[in-house]
């Protein structure tokens, strides 16, 4: 039997389940590809915030990068948690000499308001990890962290779309889900455009969300679907994790990885 295709989410770990490494490796098991890891940090986390964070060092990330790209190798990798301009750095140094599709979440700051970027990491998302990027997927707090333009109204995203291509992703999706009304993202190249629209659902247990998208977009992509295809089947899965999202410890829950397998995750 031959191999699924291959992920590999370069990220950090979340303590409880719902984030980071945790949620890309369900997500990637829910979509019939294969998961791999390379962890740029440890945090205590639950679902009421981040109690601490550990970013490990650049030999042990680009170790972990190495061995398995060079052995393995990968259909797409996605990045999330990266914590420092160093790390920062030589992610996306690796990525650029990886021939394989690469989405970017540029994370800074945790569902709970922590922050999970260093503020000097800044200007290497900018300069160096977004123009290796396929696909970003920033949310409008990182959209403003990274351009200073902010998103109030739906007019906005295509405003907020220009200002992070012009640091040179080939594609971006500028997720409006923190936007009063229905949840509309916009994903653009700078001359196509695609609205995708969902329903809302009132359900508080959205933790995990930015992850699970972005590693949903990779799963797409290295089962060889187009970029608008692969965000698009990527959106209809978090919407449905989303309205299956539960209740965990005394904070925000996450959403249902497995929903899509039957799976009480």
């Amino acid at each position: 039997m031959s191999a699924p295709p291959r992920v590999l989410t370069v990220a950090g770990s979340d303590s409880g389940g719902g984030a980071g490494i945790q949620a890309d490796l369900k997500t990637m098991l829910a979509l019939g590809v294969h998961g791999m890891s390379v962890i740029t940090a440890v945090t205590a986390q639950n679902s009421l915030g981040v109690q601490g964070a550990w970013p490990l060092p650049v030999e042990a990330v680009v170790a972990q990068y190495r061995s398995v790209v060079d052995d393995i190798g990968v259909q797409a990798v996605k990045t999330g948690m990266l914590a420092s301009a160093e790390l920062v750095e030589a992610v996306a140094e690796l990525i650029g000499a990886t021939d394989a599709p690469a989405v970017v979440d540029p994370v800074g700051v945790s569902k709970h308001g922590d922050s999970l970027l260093a503020a000097s990491a800044l200007d290497s998302v900018r300069t160096k990890l977004l123009p290796v990027a396929t696909v970003a997927t920033p949310n409008l707090d990182e959209v403003a962290q990274l351009t200073g333009v902010r998103v109030d109204s739906e007019d906005d995203l295509r405003r907020a779309a220009a200002a992070v291509l012009d640091h040179g992703p080939r594609w971006v999706v500028i997720k409006g889900g923190h936007l009063p009304g229905e949840a509309v993202d916009l994903l653009t190249d700078g001359f196509e455009e695609h609205w995708l629209r969902a329903p809302r659902h009132d359900n508080r247990h959205t933790h995990g969300t930015g992850c699970t998208l972005a590693s949903a977009i990779a799963s797409e992509l290295a089962r060889g679907r187009s970029v608008p295809e692969a965000v698009t089947a990527a959106k209809a899965y978090v919407t449905s994790a989303i309205a299956a999202g539960f209740a965990l410890g005394g904070g925000i829950g996450p959403v249902r990885h497995g929903w899509a397998l039957g799976v009480r995750d």
